[in-house]
């Protein structure tokens, strides 16, 4: 199976940057034990306020496990009221 590498920008609204940010660091360990997850890394820009998530899967099986996932379904419930604008996401593949 080919792996899927994803690039998530997300952007939060400023007063709720540190909990957004402490969400996903909350996950971290949990998703990278996950059978699919190759990687899962966040990374900040806090003077232009977005967080980005790079990660690579087994395959978009593996992410949709991990989507479905209690934890990350708890993460993606509290952005509801975090972000400024919808999460933007890229899935791609080796060419």
């Amino acid at each position: 199976m080919t792996p899927l590498h994803v690039f998530a920008k997300i952007t939060p609204k400023p007063e709720h940057f540190e909990a957004a940010r402490a969400a996903i660091r909350g996950i971290l360990a949990e998703t990278r034990a996950e059978e699919g997850c190759r990687s899962f890394d966040l990374f900040e820009n806090e003077d232009e306020g977005h967080l980005y998530l790079i990660e690579e899967w087994a395959g978009p099986s593996a992410l949709e496990a991990h989507y479905a996932q209690a934890y990350t379904m708890r993460v993606f419930e509290q952005y509801q009221d975090w972000l400024a604008e919808d999460p933007e996401i890229h899935r791609m593949w080796v060419a």
